[in-house]
This record gives structure tokens, C-alpha cells and sequence, in this order.
């Protein structure tokens, strides 16, 4: 549970920033001045605040690791430069589309990692990953890399539809509720499939 929230705090203060922002407009489009960073009248300023936060709350993970003396997830690097990079954009260009499509594009660098790690470097990442914690038959790990590549895939097009689909307020709760409900759905799936096959590998 605390790796999850870990993982998702970034997320976490995206969403309340954004909600605080939207309540206190006023006040979030003066920061935004303060900052160098000039909206149009008719742009909200809740997804630009939200995503100074993001940006900040991501450097404060690597720092907090950093600080612990853990070991750093290549993931969590390649998240912070695509947040970097697209909430740059983001607040440059004073488009709401690059962060839109930033969870997207971080998704399918994780589905492309795990679909080419085996043909490249044969190396299974979720194997890595999970094999001090079970025991798994050999092709079954493979199917296990195989799913976590569907799903990561498939998020990335959710999050495409929704944001183009949908307006930013609905956008914003998927991103949160959205992600989270659907990584638990998966994940218990997941524990059904395994339960069966860890049984068999002992």
C-alpha cells in the first residue's frame, strides 16, 4: 500500500491542486503571473497549477530517495523527464494538450520497454522485477510480460479517448480515479491468474 501511494502521490497532488486552482481562480491565475506565466482570459488555470505541482512533487520523490539512499527506478527517471518535458511544454506553449498526452506517452514507453526488453536484451522486466517475491514457471512469466504489456497499452488509449473525447474536469478524474481503479482491477485479475500457477510451480 505504501508503494502504490508512493507511486501515485504525484497523481494525488495533480488532482488537488487542480481542484483548489478551479475553486480559487482568482488567486491561481496571480501565481501563474508571478511565475512569468500569462494565460488568456479565457483559459482556466487549474491544469497549469496542477502541473507546476506534478512537476515539483516528482523532483521530491527522486530527492526523498535520493536522501533514504535507495535505489532509483529507471522508470521513475523516464517519468520525470517526460514531466518535465511535457509540463514544460505545457506551461510555455499555455496548451493543456501536452500534459494531456504525457500519461500516454509514459505508458507506452513502459509497454514498449516490456515488449522489446525480451527480443532485445532477452530479458523479462516483470520477471526481474517480481521474481524474488514468486516462483513462476518459465512461461508463465512470459504471459505475465505479455498482459503488463496489453494493459499499459490499453491505458494509453484510454487516456487518449478521454482526453480528447471529454472535457478537462472529466479528464482529470480519470487520471486519478480512473488510473487507480483500473491498476487494482488489474492487478487482483492478475493475482487469480498467478494463483493458480504458483501452486503448480511448488
Amino acid at each position: 500500500m505504501k508503494k502504490l501511494f508512493f507511486d501515485l502521490f504525484p497523481i494525488i497532488l495533480f488532482f488537488v491542486a487542480y481542484q483548489i486552482a478551479q475553486s480559487h481562480p482568482q488567486a491561481a491565475y496571480d501565481s501563474l503571473t508571478w511565475l512569468g506565466i500569462q494565460l488568456a482570459p479565457t483559459q482556466k488555470p487549474g491544469v497549469f497549477i496542477a502541473t507546476l505541482v506534478a512537476i515539483v512533487a516528482t523532483f521530491g520523490q527522486i530527492g526523498w530517495l535520493k536522501l533514504r539512499g535507495h535505489t532509483i527506478d529507471t522508470m521513475l527517471w523516464v517519468s520525470l523527464v517526460l514531466i518535465v518535458v511535457f509540463g514544460s511544454a505545457t506551461l510555455v506553449f499555455h496548451s493543456e494538450t501536452f500534459i494531456k498526452w504525457k500519461p500516454t506517452v509514459l505508458y507506452w514507453v513502459f509497454a514498449l520497454s516490456l515488449a522489446l526488453a525480451p527480443r532485445l536484451a532477452g530479458r523479462n522486466l516483470i520477471r526481474l522485477m517480481m521474481q524474488g517475491q514468486l516462483e513462476l514457471p518459465d512461461p508463465v512469466w512470459v504471459r505475465l510480460n505479455q498482459m503488463w504489456v496489453l494493459f499499459f497499452t490499453a491505458m494509453g488509449l484510454a487516456n487518449a479517448w478521454i482526453a480528447n473525447a471529454y472535457d478537462t474536469d472529466t479528464w482529470v478524474n480519470f487520471k486519478l480515479f480512473g488510473t487507480l481503479g483500473l491498476m487494482l482491477v488489474f492487478v487482483l485479475a492478475q493475482g487469480v491468474y498467478l494463483s493458480r500457477h504458483m501452486k503448480e510451480s511448488t
